[in-house]
């Protein structure tokens, strides 16, 4: 085995060598790790033993996406798109084994490669608009392997697809066994070999974007609300690309349309907002083997707007809730409300009426705050008066 640097190895099986990322916790595709995947395709294609390339990663996932933290510093060393570049310059065979998830980053580099397993609990997606962004190549080469249809839905909705549902797509070539994922993978590829099939470049397939009528752009336009976020429009715009200039010409609009994102102030609040719910998520100082309490029944102080609308998440959750309020009113007013919001769940056909029902019926008032001596958890959410506060 060789070590190319901290994150990246080099290993032999046969005639296949074997390109293994480690960069926990998710192997995101920071700037070591592109050059590092660099250096080992480059020693692989010079290897005269070698005679195709597996690409995979260790820990708990694939390449989950880029390293977004490195979005608003200066650029160093190689980028993704020489990370492209150097895959669909090689001249063996590479095979991408995917477990976990691709994601944004993760995917682009995965579809560079020749053929793309994975494991059937594996995600793939294009996320980049929820960072108002659109992709690195993902748009360009996407629409090649599932076509313009199914690619205008992945990169302006951001969901994910499970693998079964890429493999029938044609954005996977097969699916392994789970935690054999390795296994499988060289299998498939000296399958490949002894059948003597080479490389098959996604970016000159070309017969899913030929031939598109801009019909089709117009009416997924038409049927498509983004409720004023940009970065779906200009996906949607990459995609057109991608269906009507040559390949490498896609591929400089769709950089142009992605700086023109970065710098745009619906992206910046959108990565903070992304940044900031995941600081928000972790308490400084409590170590990650903190056990969980239990939760198996809420309180919540208040019924007003607030105190409604939590009692009616823990409630759709399954759990049973009580609300405390000062007054028969004030109790009797608030779970109106929250029954008359059940009532419109069931107009709008969210929700059955016998479902409705159920989630309601897990929602008890009282006037004593006694009454929630059992509860495990228990929500202050009374009128914004902070002696009040105090008090409760």
């Amino acid at each position: 085995m060789s070590v190319i640097n901290p994150v990246t190895d080099l290993a032999k099986d046969a005639e296949i060598a074997v390109i293994t990322l480690n960069s926990p916790p998710v192997n995101a595709l920071s700037e070591i790790m592109r050059e590092g995947l660099i250096a080992a395709l480059a020693q692989a294609e010079a290897d005269d033993a070698v005679q195709a390339t597996l690409l995979i990663c260790a820990g708990r996932t694939f390449i989950a996406g880029a390293d977004i933290s490195e979005f608003d510093k200066k650029q160093t060393g190689a980028s993704l798109r020489d990370v492209q570049d150097a895959m669909d310059a090689a001249k063996k065979p590479i095979v991408v084994a995917i477990h976990g998830t691709a994601l944004g980053g993760g995917l682009e580099t995965a579809m560079c490669g020749h053929y793309r397993v994975a494991v059937p609990s594996a995600k793939l997606g294009q996320p980049e608009v929820a960072l108002g962004l659109v992709g690195a190549g993902g748009t360009q080469r996407l629409p090649r392997l599932i076509g313009v249809a199914k690619a205008l839905e992945m990169v302006t909705d951001g969901k994910p697809i499970t693998a079964e549902e890429g493999l029938t797509l044609g954005l996977l070539d097969a699916l392994m066994p789970e935690k054999e994922l390795k296994e499988g993978a060289l299998a498939f590829t000296r399958q490949l070999l002894a059948a003597g099939k080479g490389i098959r470049r996604t970016r000159d397939r070309n017969e899913k974007v030929t031939g598109i009528a801009p019909q089709l752009f117009a009416e997924f336009r038409a049927s498509h609300n983004f409720r004023g976020f940009e970065a779906p429009g200009e996906a949607i715009r990459c995609i057109e690309a991608a269906a009507t200039m040559p390949f490498d010409r896609g591929l400089d609009f769709e950089a142009e349309v992605f700086l023109a994102c970065m710098g745009s102030l619906q992206s910046k609040a959108q990565r903070y907002a992304f940044f900031a719910e995941r600081k928000a998520s972790k308490i400084p100082g409590l170590a990650d083997d903190t056990p969980i309490l239990p939760v198996a029944k809420v309180g919540v102080v208040g019924a007003g707007l607030m105190g409604g609308g939590i009692a009616t998440v823990f409630a759709n959750a399954g759990l049973p809730v009580t609300i405390v309020e000062a007054d028969a009113a004030a109790l009797a007013k608030g779970l109106g409300a929250i029954q008359g919001n059940f009532e419109s769940s069931v107009k709008r056909g969210r929700l059955s009426e016998a479902e409705a029902r159920t989630r309601f019926g897990r929602i008890a008032g009282t006037l004593k705050l006694d009454d929630l001596a059992s509860c495990d958890l228990i929500v202050e959410a009374v009128f914004e008066n902070m002696a009040g506060k105090k008090d409760i």
